[in-house]
């Protein structure tokens, strides 16, 4: 007799408010438990909320957020590491209590140490965004000090292109938008 796995809700994530040394996701119902991110990890975050918003606050053309999770549907709940979202396209984006309940236009990983991290990154996220509509998703790897941007084509996300520490970074959602991929860790 086979038992059917176990499909995770965001109710479930109740069970889990006291811990703050973890971080739980649900994707497609599978429960995803991760450490709290380093210090390592968080300032790359720090970096790249930082130069998103000085270029946001430049053109008034919306707003980056760290970590501030996505509540999708039921069985697909993450914590991005940093979003930005157009001031248009955010105002149908957060519900009553300021959640964001669709896809930002822009996603930003950055990678944690171990394969399986890299595997939740570049595969199980990459597919939960690219059917959820995220427009672009960078994926920043700080011990290679790389980024690897994709881009919404024919309905999905692709590789667009790999930068790495002395490239420019830019965007066609970001218009005028550029830095040095060095400065994002």
């Amino acid at each position: 007799m086979q038992t059917a796995p176990v499909r995770w809700t965001t109710a479930d994530l109740e069970f889990f408010a006291s811990d703050r040394r973890n971080r739980y996701e649900i994707i497609d119902g599978e429960l995803f438990v991760t450490k709290a991110p380093n210090w390592d990890h968080q300032t790359s975050c720090g970096k790249i909320v930082t130069v998103l918003n000085n270029w946001s606050d430049a053109t008034g053309l919306g707003q980056a957020a760290i970590a501030p999770g996505i509540i999708f549907s039921d069985s697909d709940n993450v914590i991005p590491d940093v979003v930005w979202a157009s001031h248009e396209r955010l105002k149908y984006l957060l519900d009553e209590a300021g959640h964001l309940t669709g896809a930002p236009e822009l996603v930003v990983e950055v990678l944690s140490p171990g394969a399986k991290n890299e595997n939740r990154d570049k595969e199980t996220k990459l597919k939960l965004y690219s059917v959820q509509g995220v427009q672009e998703y960078w994926i920043c790897d700080s011990i290679q000090k790389k980024v690897e941007v994709y881009r919404r084509e024919q309905a999905a996300l692709k590789l667009a292109i790999t930068l790495f520490s002395q490239d420019e970074l830019t965007s066609p959602l970001l218009p005028g938008f550029n830095c040095l991929v060095s400065k994002l860790f």
